[in-house]
């Protein structure tokens, strides 16, 4: 067997990534580990070439997010030959035996592309992710999210999608489908990436004795609007991406009825910059989107039929406030 490559991009993550790479160095099987340092400012360099230098480091000049970090990485492990590569986030960390879980799985079924473990908050003692999910009303969110931690997802399950925090994905699979979106930047590039490979027949895999800690927010948490931008750009690319046409009469609707109300609570919120600069972007590189849409769709070899069956067909559990409109408009329909 090949050994497997994890790569962590990490963004002025001194103070976390210690931890994270003695869990990653300490797993039951050998892995690569490639850290992309993507434009720290702090002394995250210093740190890996002092205290880790069995460790291989690919340094960006600026941060190219998520999406970008991590493909520098994959793109140096597919260079030298990997089978796998994983994932992995510099505020996370694996037990000790999460990549030989994930590694063994997949290498008794080549029908999976893709496979994630339980991600928990220790902190909390909640879920954080045990697998993305992908709904009609086109919102994604990680399953079990915000739940406490207890043996619900303890069964080996085949997901619509996995959490690029902490994944293992097979080469062969990103040959065919291509990498992150470095368009997204950080949100929703792993539901994107999850979507073209089950549009292509591909399958993901849970397995929830693959554990991985994950401090959440810890990076993107500390830029003020950054969610609220990447949410508003990203959200209408990764539906007109990947949404089939026979869907959308059902999906679209509803998707725009969701970001609408999205879009007041910023605006309610005074998010006004976030906003703007969602909205300008997500316009700028809808041209774009709708040309890679042409050979994401043009590759698809699955039915309809079978997407329909895999996305959720129910709003998010959080989505507390498009459940109470919907709630008055079924009430509405009932006295009419």
């Amino acid at each position: 067997m090949l050994k497997p490559y994890v790569v962590v991009p990490s963004w002025n993550g001194a103070t976390v990534l210690p931890e994270c790479l003695d869990s990653l160095l300490t797993q039951s099987i050998k892995a690569h580990i490639i850290v992309v340092e993507n434009g720290s400012t702090d002394n995250s360099l210093k740190l890996l070439r002092t205290k880790y230098p069995m460790v291989e480091v690919v340094v960006l000049q600026k941060n190219r997010g998520f999406a970008g970090g991590v493909n520098s990485g994959i793109k140096k492990a597919i260079s030298e030959g990997a089978e796998y590569v994983a994932s992995f986030n510099n505020d996370a960390t694996a037990n000790k035996s999460w990549l030989k879980q994930l590694v063994e799985f997949m290498d008794k079924n080549p029908k999976v592309g893709i496979a994630t473990g339980k991600i928990v908050s220790s902190k909390n003692n909640t879920l954080d992710s045990t697998g993305d999910i992908y709904t009609i009303w086109g919102l994604p969110f990680p399953r079990g999210r915000g739940e406490p931690i207890s043996n619900q997802y303890d069964k080996d399950a085949i997901v619509f999608g996995a959490s690029g925090g902490a994944s293992l994905y097979r080469v062969k699979m990103l040959e065919q489908i291509g990498l992150f979106d470095e368009d997204f930047f950080a949100y929703f590039e792993d539901v994107d990436l999850s979507f073209r490979a089950q549009l292509t027949g591909w399958k993901i895999a849970y397995l929830p004795e693959a554990v991985v800690d994950h401090q959440i927010g810890a990076t993107s948490g500390r830029i003020k609007g950054f969610a609220t931008y990447h949410t508003l750009k990203n959200l209408p690319l990764l539906l007109w991406k990947n949404v089939p046409w026979a869907l959308m009469p059902r999906v679209y609707p509803r998707f725009v009825l969701a970001y609408c109300s999205f879009t007041g609570r910023t605006l309610y919120r005074g998010q006004f910059g976030p906003l703007f600069k969602g909205l300008f972007m997500c316009a700028v590189l809808w041209p774009k989107k709708m040309i890679e849409r042409h050979k994401i769709q043009g590759r698809r070899n699955v039915s309809v039929a079978y997407i329909n069956s895999i996305i959720s067909h129910d709003l998010p559990p959080n989505a507390h406030h498009l459940r109470k409109l919907r709630s008055s408009w079924q009430k509405l329909k009932k006295i009419n």
